[in-house]
């Protein structure tokens, strides 16, 4: 197969009522997940109570979530609608690139708040030394820039092999691992080693985050406060949830046996690591947030 093809995308269903029913539900919870992190951005730029390292780091969050969900879902709810599968080589191309760079991207800014809530808890006294502007300013764009660079390597590997498997993709966007399927044997296992790095590389991290928060609980359980320790576990628990939730479905996705035929569990965790977290992170980030909630009332009234 050469090179420059269309590829065909899997969809959730050939009958079309139920691709109709898609594209609802993936409607709704675009807008949902697009107003959801629309609304922390603007709370956080517009309240300065909330300028502080943690929220500008949020607010990163937010719109790394707000390209995550847009690179992946309008296509598919446009192919539902129109009921077709096709995706040019160029539209493969800049999904896996961008998809890529916005996870990566994601992961670095929840590493580096990670840290920011170790700083905060347990070195409280060179906090402002720390975490002044210019520190957070540089981790934000090392977080993007990781993900720029990760994504420019990945996705060139991939691009750069040749097709000779076939023209279907066994998902309803381009991902790697369907891609993988397609790739000659002399280029596979070059990405294979490449997707094995990256995984061992996501694992480290995520030791890294769950050594930070066990100093961190450790801390927090010596505060004589119990209102403190209640603020610092608010904070701190809903960064834990968003991580373990983008970690966990993605690691998962990527570590189960593949399958040569088309399978509901690829599109289900699919949707988990590349749809549901932008969907949450603005739910889980505002619901015990009291800060949050104060802010969002103070910009309603405001309107």
């Amino acid at each position: 197969m050469s090179n420059r093809t269309t590829f065909l995308l899997l969809g959730f269903s050939e009958i079309r009522e139920l691709q109709i029913l898609h594209f609802v539900v993936f409607l709704v919870i675009y807008l949902a997940a697009l107003m959801g992190n629309l609304l922390i951005f603007m709370v956080i730029v517009y309240d300065h109570n909330l300028h502080t390292p943690m929220y500008f780091f949020l607010m990163n969050l937010s719109f790394v979530d707000l390209g995550s969900i847009s690179v992946t879902i309008p296509k598919s709810m446009a192919n539902s609608l129109m009921n077709i599968k096709s995706i040019s080589y160029a539209g493969c191309v800049t999904q896996v690139f961008f998809l890529l760079f916005l996870l990566v991207a994601d992961y670095s800014l929840l590493i580096v708040m990670a840290y920011d809530r170790y700083v905060a808890i347990c070195q409280p006294l060179h906090y402002e030394t720390m975490m002044n502007s210019r520190a957070c300013v540089q981790m934000a764009v090392g977080a993007w820039i990781s993900g720029i660079l990760y994504s420019m390597l990945h996705t060139g590997n991939t691009f750069a092999s040749s097709f000779c498997g076939g023209k279907t993709v066994d998902q309803f966007f381009c991902e790697i691992l369907q891609l993988l399927k397609l790739i000659c044997s002399d280029s596979y296992m070059s990405e294979v080693g490449l997707i094995v790095f990256s995984i061992c590389l996501v694992l480290g991290c995520f030791i890294f985050i769950t050594v930070s928060y066990v100093q961190i609980f450790k801390s927090v359980l010596r505060i004589p406060s119990e209102q403190r320790r209640h603020k610092a576990f608010s904070i701190c628990l809903p960064h834990l949830t968003v991580v373990s939730l983008l970690v966990c479905t993605g690691v998962f996705a990527y570590l189960k046996p593949t399958s040569n035929s088309p399978s509901a569990l690829n599109l289900v965790m699919a949707v988990l690591y590349s749809v549901l977290p932008p969907l949450m992170n603005p739910i889980i980030y505002s619901m015990r947030n009291k800060e949050m909630k104060a802010a969002l009332r103070r910009l309603t009234v405001c309107k």
